[in-house]
């Protein structure tokens, strides 16, 4: 069998992340360059000015010519208010990016040095940075669609797909012309025929052939323009084998093993939306692992604040 190229690509070293990342000063001006890769604009005046800039507390910070509006680079994104070191942060996002499979709250804890409060919350934050990245992503041609479940059922509660522990995910694969799996789209939602037609308007566009077993909720494809290949597979393993649904199933398989081979417990109905991004953030970068953490510095420097209520408070998002 031939070497799977992105499967076996080097990634970022952690040599050559300490090289790039070990200080501060580095982290710093990394940030800087991904937030105003054009030089400084002033986020109250909206205008490149000319300016001066002076350190407060360690933090560089500038103030406007324009309006005389003082900020450092932290100021108005996801690092506002943080007290950890930026190296802690750019620690996570290197565990984050360049793992195999996910890495827990815990695991970050004795990585980072830092409480299981803080590195929970690191770990939010940098999900719902990818979460709000990935928010406009679309596939486009032939793309494979199945439904899925996360958690699994518990002692005492109802069985099958009625468990208060399990929630619906709707997996979207685009494939190329071969049949590989190319970009993906995951989406924690209900299997009905409202939410499906929302998930094709919001993270699909023409020309779209959806690939699609017999659930009913899926039919709604052929109103919407696409060509709707449907196939009633049935159940067991045929179905799961079935070359039709190749790049999906392995997918959706992945899925699973990552979230259960790293987590114990998840608030699958509160959280399940942020794990999904950081798979389909991930996924989607897959081809040149190296230069991921660098995507995910740039969504980090658009992504606002973000207060610990806000991270916490359970949010619905496609």
């Amino acid at each position: 069998m031939p070497m799977n190229r992105v499967q076996f690509q080097k990634g970022l070293s952690l040599p050559e992340f300490m090289d790039r990342y070990g200080t501060e000063e580095q982290c710093e001006q990394a940030l800087v360059a991904a937030r105003w890769p054009g030089g400084f604009v002033c986020p109250v005046c909206g205008v490149m000015q000319s300016r001066t800039s002076f350190r407060r507390e360690g933090r560089l910070y500038w103030q406007c010519a324009g309006c005389q509006h003082q900020c450092s680079v932290i100021s108005g994104t996801v690092f506002e208010a943080t007290k950890l070191l930026l190296t802690r942060w750019f620690l996570a996002m290197q565990l984050l990016t360049q793992a195999k499979n996910n890495v827990s709250a815990l695991e970050l804890t004795r990585q980072l040095g830092v409480s299981y409060r803080t590195a929970w919350l690191v770990k939010h934050k940098l999900l719902q940075a990818m979460a709000l990245a990935e928010s406009d992503r679309q596939l486009s041609g032939r793309v494979e669609v199945d439904d899925a479940y996360l958690g699994g059922e518990r002692s005492g509660g109802k069985a099958g797909r009625g468990s208060e522990n399990k929630v619906p995910f709707v997996v979207a694969v685009q494939t190329t012309e071969d049949g590989r799996a190319h970009l993906a789209c995951l989406s924690a939602r209900p299997f009905t025929k409202e939410a499906m037609t929302d998930f094709i308007a919001t993270s699909m566009g023409l020309p779209l052939t959806i690939v699609s077993d017999g659930l009913g909720c899926f039919t709604v494809a052929a109103s919407m323009g696409a060509v709707h290949d449907r196939e009633i597979t049935g159940g067991g393993k045929a179905s799961v084998l079935n070359e039709k649904f190749r790049a999906v199933n392995t997918l959706i398989g992945n899925v699973k093993t990552a979230l259960t081979g790293t987590y114990h417990a998840i608030k699958f109905a509160k959280y399940g939306y942020r794990y999904l991004a950081e798979v389909q953030f991930r996924f989607n970068r897959r081809y040149d692992m190296r230069s991921m953490l660098g995507s995910l510095l740039r969504a980090l420097a658009k992504t606002p604040r973000q207060p610990e209520r806000g991270i916490r408070v359970a949010e619905v998002h496609r």
